[in-house]
Order: C-alpha cells, then sequence, then structure tokens
C-alpha cells in the first residue's frame, strides 16, 4: 500500500449536473459519483493487478470465511442489487462511513438489496479471524462480511482503496463506484434506482438520516490538516527523532528540541519495523505535532490477553475535556487489543497542538496516526 495522498477530484470526476436516474440508464461501466465540494481528501491506497478471468461478484467463491451468513455466489444473488463495501476494521475513513451502509442495511434489505463488506486487511494482524469477528461484533455490523486475507476480491474488482463502495445491479454487472467519505445521498440514490430497476418499489425516498457519535462522527474537514502516518519504516514520514531511524534493531531515541507541525518522535527503547514501531522498556513516549480535531492511534499489545497502560498528554497537560473515548479526563487509558484507539477529540478553535502519549509498560507495538 502506498502512502496516504490527497485525492484529486478530476481523478473520479464525473459530471453531477444529470438526474442519477440518467446516469444509470443503459450503462455498465463503473463510474465514480461525487459531491460538490469534495469532501474525500485522504484515502487509503493499495496498489493491485487484476485478477484474470475471475468476475467481481464471482470472485466471492474466494473468500477466505464468510461472517453473518453462508457463503454467497453469484448465481445466489441474481435478481438482487448488491452494494459492496471493501473495509479494513482500523481504517477511520471507512469507520466515518460506517453508519450510512448499517441505515441503507436496514431499510432497503426487505426490498432486494444486499449490503457485503469485503473485509481486506492492511495490517498482519487484521488478518487474524479473532480480531475481525471482534470487531464486526464490537461494530454491531450484521449484514455479510466476506474475510478477503489474501486480496483477491480486492483484485478482481481492481480495488486500490478503503473504503470503496461498488454498486451492483440486479442483472450483475458493477453501475457504479464511489471511493472515501461523503455523497452519502446520492449513492443512495444510485441504491433507490437500481431497486426500481429490479421492479422493487414501496420504499421511502428521503434519504436515511445518520447521527453518527464517538469513532464514527464525521470528520472536522475545514480544520483538519494532518494527514495520516505511520510509525513503521516503510511508510513513515516526518520522523525527527535525534539521530538516524534505525531499522528492525532495538534502539533508544532522543526527543528533538522541538517538532514543526505533522512531525513525529520516539523517546525510549523502541525497534522500528517495517509496519510498526515496538516498545522494549517502560516509559517509552511518542511525541507528534498535529492539527486536528481527533487523533487516533492504531495500536497493540505485542502479546495477545496482556495490558499496557498509556498516558496521554496535549501541550504538556492531561487532556480534560479534550480526551478521547478511549481515555479518561486525566490522560489515562491501557491498550488491550488490536485496533484504533481515539485518544484526543477536542473542541474549536483548532491549532497546531503537540500530543505525547507515554507507555508504562513495554509491550506495546504502533502502527499508523490518523485523524478527524
Amino acid at each position: 500500500m502506498k502512502a496516504t495522498k490527497v485525492l484529486v477530484a478530476a481523478a473520479l470526476a464525473m459530471a453531477i449536473g444529470a438526474p442519477i436516474a440518467g446516469f444509470l440508464g443503459g450503462t455498465n461501466v463503473a463510474q465514480s459519483i461525487i459531491s460538490t465540494p469534495m469532501r474525500v481528501p485522504f484515502l487509503h491506497e493499495l496498489s493491485t493487478y487484476r485478477l484474470e478471468e475471475k468476475s467481481e461478484l464471482a470472485s466471492l467463491e474466494a473468500a477466505h470465511e464468510w461472517i453473518n451468513s453462508p457463503p454467497l455466489t453469484a448465481s445466489a444473488l441474481h435478481g438482487k442489487v448488491v452494494l459492496i463495501d471493501f473495509w479494513t476494521y482500523t481504517c477511520i475513513n471507512w469507520l466515518r462511513t460506517l453508519p450510512y451502509a448499517q441505515a441503507w442495511d436496514e431499510k432497503y434489505r426487505k426490498h432486494g438489496l444486499v449490503v457485503i463488506g469485503i473485509h481486506a486487511p492492511e495490517f498482519a494482524f487484521e488478518k487474524d479471524l479473532n480480531n475481525v469477528h471482534r470487531a464486526a461484533k464490537d461494530l454491531r455490523i450484521d449484514y455479510p462480511i466476506a474475510v478477503d486475507n489474501d486480496h483477491l476480491i480486492w483484485q478482481a474488482f481492481s480495488n486500490q482503496y478503503w473504503p470503496a463502495l461498488y454498486f451492483i445491479d440486479s442483472r450483475g454487472p458493477v453501475r457504479y463506484h464511489y471511493f472515501g467519505e461523503g455523497s452519502y445521498q446520492q449513492s443512495e440514490m444510485v441504491i433507490q434506482e437500481l431497486l426500481a430497476e429490479a421492479g422493487a418499489g414501496g420504499f421511502d425516498r428521503e434519504p436515511v438520516s445518520v447521527d453518527a457519535s464517538g469513532i464514527e462522527a464525521a470528520a472536522d474537514w475545514e480544520s483538519l490538516k494532518s494527514p495520516e502516518n505511520y510509525s513503521g519504516y516503510e511508510r513513515t514520514q516526518n520522523f525527527a527523532s535525534s539521530g538516524e531511524l534505525v531499522l528492525d534493531e532495538p534502539h533508544a531515541y532522543e526527543l528533538p528540541a522541538r517538532l514543526r507541525l505533522n512531525e513525529w518522535a520516539l523517546s525510549g527503547d523502541w525497534t522500528v519495523r517495517k509496519e510498526n514501531a515496538v516498545l522494549n522498556k517502560p516509559d517509552g513516549r511518542i511525541v507528534y505535532r498535529f492539527h486536528a480535531r481527533d487523533l487516533h492511534l492504531v495500536m497493540g499489545p505485542t502479546s495477545p490477553g496482556t495490558s499496557v497502560r498509556f498516558r496521554v498528554l496535549i501541550d504538556g497537560q492531561p487532556p480534560g475535556t479534550a480526551y478521547g473515548v478511549d481515555v479518561n479526563e486525566k490522560g489515562e487509558g491501557a491498550v488491550t487489543e488490536q485496533r484504533l484507539y481515539q485518544l484526543i477529540r477536542q473542541t474549536k478553535p483548532i491549532v497546531d497542538r503537540q500530543f505525547e502519549i507515554e507507555f508504562l509498560d513495554s509491550g506495546v507495538e504502533v502502527f499508523a496516526f490518523t485523524f478527524g
């Protein structure tokens, strides 16, 4: 997967002045729907190669496992409108779209819509079926999930992003796709028109209303000036600890005198690996200069079933009212499982702030910072 990049609207854009029904008529070519203004500044991307001679829906047969459903096939889905949702459970961009997929499933399932989540992992720990099952339960996902550990379904769709939606009509072709967050009303209009084409009726045309909170709340795009960043050496940017980054070996790191915006640094005894940074001794710290309402960290204990205590500071002080869902007002929390942790949610005005997390115990692995 390449580093997160700014999505250029022109790369996906098509004219949106015509009615959605007009877009749908008589085309089997996948197209993108976007809203104005563009609301998708950050996307995950993973380069792929086309899986030869495997149609999109037929590729469901390559699923490693199914959750919430027996295996689904292209023939079993014939006559249904299918919404394919590519996700990985630590992706903040996907987490913020989840309430809409759940609402569409609840509203349109009885009218012939089948929502299928394709879990295509980004990190190695996301291939662990226990982790995926736990995430599906914690997130209250009850629509079918195909586990795509080898990215075979991903390849069949020539997909490159989390999150990514593919809208498939009742005859089987992909009619539209949309990458990233936003354009929820337009996406729902596509669902409605595909259902109408399939002969379904009796559903309310009013779009669903979603009141997401916690981690799933929409990002504060106007204030967001910090892109996703990784702690593993393969994809990290703006590493600023004193001295050079040492690869795959324990090393004692020191903090610099100051950090510029979007720079980060380690303090203490860490081993920086391709995918993550692992703390070898207690009292290790990470400092990050950021500009965003929310700050999240993907991390987990190195040994399953263990707990690693941590303390969070913002500008050198406990977060107080700026605490995220995984800490208290004093900034105290614990890493107990491999997932995304929300550590900071602050109120306006949003300005450059200095985040610090100190791990009181060893045995934690840190993967990525994300913001919102």
